[in-house]
């Protein structure tokens, strides 16, 4: 364990690595901010990052979980799915203007426990269709970024032994570690790691496959067909005008979206999933003809189900994502329940909606989400990330001339 000097020097780093290399922010930029109440002092440190790196404004907007939970059980469901005249008047802000946002995720795994969650659903399901047109001008023309902070209900989740401040200190040193902040420069360290996902990502490219088989002994057995053409993305991404940002940190994933509705078998899950504030453990999904047609889960199997009924998109996979078993994150030996973390500790895939950048198509022009759909990517109004993972995992790809690929090998990349 670090010492709460050194802790205290790589937070301040950390806070560095999420403006200059996170949202990577250009100088007159303006930064939206969201994250919960458990950290303000590192939220103001990334605040002040963000300013030393030349952000014009930087705005912060605090949550509660614990109030959205009242919210949940004391609204009605017209009241939760309202989205009021200032509510509307932020969206339409933020599609004409774009600021880069930054979410500090610090969660509790088993916050919304207990809530009605049939409630939550159908209140999504009616603002969504208000939500959506603004999402979709905002379709890959802004950065954003993805981070996490401890709280105490979340650090004494993932260290159950600790309590207070030594668990939010151990999962402090757990999210250093795994983000890539040591003794080092963490900029340096990334710029390094960048360049080894994007050497993966570009050998995919040149394999063009057009199909992945799953295999694994705890019971996958899956095939996915891929969009003709298909781009991989990996680590730091670029907008079209140039500016590169890394949504993630950390990140140890390349990935893509399949062809939505083409997909057979059975996939089981490697690690638990925290969604809507509970976790789901023990499950697996089923799918034929491309769409869910079986869900089985040991805890939470209704949330589970509810999850895959959201919409037509949600029966459907958006993401494969590939990542080696020996991930830092995965060494460790913690399971974060967190999806940031435990995502990039091993393989896995996404149901619900995919990315139009990796279309063939997008890397030229602009693509409608209409026109995306057409052409194979998943739509939908969730994007949840499962992972499937194992030691034993193989994957094989397929290319256009039918050769196969051995693309995973026991857990990792067989290339």
């Amino acid at each position: 364990m670090l010492t709460n000097e050194e802790r205290k020097i790589r937070i301040q780093k950390y806070a560095k690595l999420i403006a200059q290399v996170g949202i990577k922010i250009i100088k007159g930029e303006e930064v939206w901010i969201n994250a919960g109440l458990d950290q303000p002092d590192f939220v103001y440190m990334v605040v002040e990052e963000c300013y030393k790196a030349g952000a014009k404004h930087v705005e912060v907007v605090f949550s509660h979980m614990p109030m959205a939970k009242l919210s949940t059980k004391y609204e009605s469901i017209s009241s939760l799915a309202r989205i009021s005249p200032y509510r509307k008047a932020k969206l339409k802000y933020q599609a004409n203007k774009l600021p880069s946002i930054i979410y500090i995720d610090s969660d509790d795994p088993d916050g919304l426990k207990d809530i009605n969650q049939v409630k939550m659903a159908k209140a999504r399901q009616k603002s969504y269709p208000i939500i959506k047109p603004y999402r979709d001008k905002m379709e890959d023309k802004y950065k954003w970024l993805i981070v996490g902070a401890p709280s105490k209900a979340w650090a004494e989740k993932v260290f159950p032994d600790l309590k207070g401040e030594e668990a939010i200190n151990a999962l402090w040193d757990a999210i250093l570690m795994t983000s890539r902040v040591d003794e080092n420069d963490p900029v340096e360290n990334w710029n390094k790691h960048n360049s080894t996902l994007h050497e993966k990502q570009k050998k995919l490219i040149d394999m063009d496959l057009r199909r992945l088989k799953y295999h694994a002994s705890n019971g996958t057995d899956f095939e996915v067909e891929l969009i003709p053409g298909t781009r991989w993305g990996s680590a730091s991404e670029t907008l079209k005008d140039g500016r590169e940002y890394n949504p993630n940190i950390p990140t140890e994933e390349v990935f893509t979206s399949p062809y939505a509705g083409r997909c057979e078998g059975t996939l089981v899950a490697s690690k638990p999933l925290s969604y809507m504030g509970q976790l789901i453990e023990d499950f697996s999904i089923t799918f034929k003809d491309g769409k869910v047609s079986e869900v089985h889960a040991k805890k939470n199997q209704a949330l589970l189900e509810q999850m895959v009924n959201m919409d037509e998109g949600s029966k459907m996979l958006g993401e494969v994502a590939l990542v080696p078993f020996e991930s830092p994150i995965n060494q460790s030996g913690i399971l974060f329940y967190n999806t940031l973390y435990d995502e990039n500790a091993c393989c896995h895939v996404a149901l619900g909606e995919g990315f139009i950048m990796t279309l063939p198509q997008a890397a030229d022009r602009e693509v409608s989400p209409e026109e995306a759909h057409k052409l194979g990517i998943n739509d939908s109004m969730i994007h949840v990330d499962f992972m499937v993972g194992t030691r034993d995992l193989s994957i094989i790809g397929i290319d256009k001339n039918g050769k196969e690929i051995q693309i995973f090998k026991d857990g990792t990349w067989a290339f």
